[in-house]
C-alpha cells in the first residue's frame, strides 16, 4: 500500500502540497487527477524520494522509498518518457538498470518482449518515437517485477494499439494484487481504466473515492423520445420531475428514473420510442469538482463588430 500522510511541501513562498493525505490500495488501478499546478507531480516525486517534504511523510509498504535497498524490485515508476540516454540502445539502458538492482539479464529480454520492443532492442533510444520511449519507460518500471507501479502520463504518444495494451497491462497488474497509481489528463481513458480516484487541487485532497461512487454522487437524467412528448412531459412534471425540451419529440427528464417514466407513460397510454439513462461522465464530474481549484484560466474574447 502507498500511504501519504499530512504531506506539505513549500518552495519558497509557494505552497505546492497542503496537508495532503491519501491511501492507494493493492488490487486496484487508482487514478491520480488534478488540474495543472495541483501538486500531482510533486506528490509523486516525494513518494519516490526525489523531493523531500516540508512536513509529513509518504510510505510504500510502511517504508520511505530511500530506505528500500533494491527499489526497482519493489517499486516501478515512469515520470518522464525521455529519461533514457539517447545514445544507448534499449537493451543497454535496461541492462544498466537491471545491474544496479541485481536483476538478471533474462528479465531484460522478458520485459522488452512484454512491451513490444524486442525487434528494436538494439536500436538507439534517440531514434525512438515518443510512443516507443513510453513503452521503454514502462519496461523499466516492470523490470524488477514490482508490487507497486507508479506511472505519470504513460499514455502520451501511444497509438490506439498502445493505449489498449497499456490499459490491459494495468488491469492485469492490479488483478495480480499489485498497487497501481496512474496520473493522466485523458479523462476518457481514465474512465475505462481506473477503479479508484484521487482528485487534488491546489495541493489539497478534493476527493478519494471509487469510480462508481464518484459518478453516483452527481445527478443523472433520462433522454426521452415519444410522439406525444409534450403530453408525457406534462405527466412527469406533475410527478415532480424537471423537464427540458430537446426536439419536438425528445426531452430530458431529471429527478425521475427510466422505469418510473415507463410506468407513468403506460398509465397515461402514451407511447414511448426511447428511454436512455445518462450519468455524468468522468470529465463532467472532474470539472465540477476542480472548478474552484484551477490555477491557470484562459480568458475568452468576443469578436468586435
Amino acid at each position: 500500500m502507498i500511504l501519504v500522510r499530512k504531506l506539505t511541501k513549500r518552495y519558497g513562498q509557494t505552497l505546492a502540497l497542503d496537508n495532503l493525505s491519501f491511501e492507494v490500495r493493492p488490487g486496484a488501478v487508482t487514478g491520480f487527477l488534478g488540474p495543472n499546478g495541483a501538486g500531482k507531480s510533486t506528490a509523486l516525486r516525494i513518494i519516490l524520494g526525489l523531493h523531500h517534504p516540508t512536513s509529513g511523510e509518504a510510505l510504500i509498504g510502511g517504508r520511505r522509498y530511500d530506505r528500500i535497498r533494491h527499489p526497482m524490485r519493489e517499486v516501478g515508476a515512469v515520470l518522464d518518457a525521455n529519461a533514457a540516454h539517447p545514445g544507448r540502445s534499449a537493451v543497454h539502458h535496461l541492462a544498466c538498470l537491471a545491474r544496479s538492482n541485481r536483476i538478471g539479464r533474462a528479465r531484460v529480454r522478458a520485459v522488452l518482449d512484454q512491451v513490444g520492443l524486442a525487434d528494436v532492442a538494439h536500436k538507439r533510444v534517440g531514434g525512438f518515437s515518443l510512443g516507443m520511449r513510453q513503452r521503454l519507460g514502462i519496461a523499466a518500471a516492470l523490470l524488477g517485477d514490482p508490487a507497486v507501479v507508479l506511472l505519470d502520463e504513460p499514455i502520451n504518444g501511444l497509438d490506439a494499439t498502445g493505449i489498449r495494451w497499456i490499459r490491459s497491462a494495468l488491469r492485469t497488474l492490479a488483478a495480480e494484487g499489485r498497487t497501481v497509481l496512474l496520473s493522466s489528463h485523458l479523462m476518457s481513458e481514465m474512465a475505462l481504466t481506473v477503479d479508484d480516484v484521487l482528485i487534488i487541487g491546489r495541493g489539497r485532497l478534493l476527493a478519494e473515492t471509487s469510480m462508481t461512487e464518484m459518478r453516483d454522487r452527481f445527478e443523472r437524467d433520462v433522454l426521452v423520445r415519444s410522439p406525444r412528448a409534450a403530453d408525457l412531459a406534462a405527466v412527469l412534471t406533475g410527478l415532480g420531475a424537471s423537464v427540458t425540451a430537446v426536439e419536438t419529440d425528445t426531452f430530458v427528464a431529471a429527478g425521475v428514473d427510466a422505469p418510473a417514466i415507463a410506468a407513468a407513460a403506460a398509465a397515461a397510454a402514451i407511447p414511448v420510442h426511447g428511454l436512455t439513462s445518462r450519468g455524468a461522465t468522468l470529465e463532467d464530474v472532474y470539472l465540477q469538482m476542480t472548478g474552484e481549484a484551477v490555477e491557470y484560466r484562459s480568458t475568452e474574447r468576443t469578436a468586435q463588430s
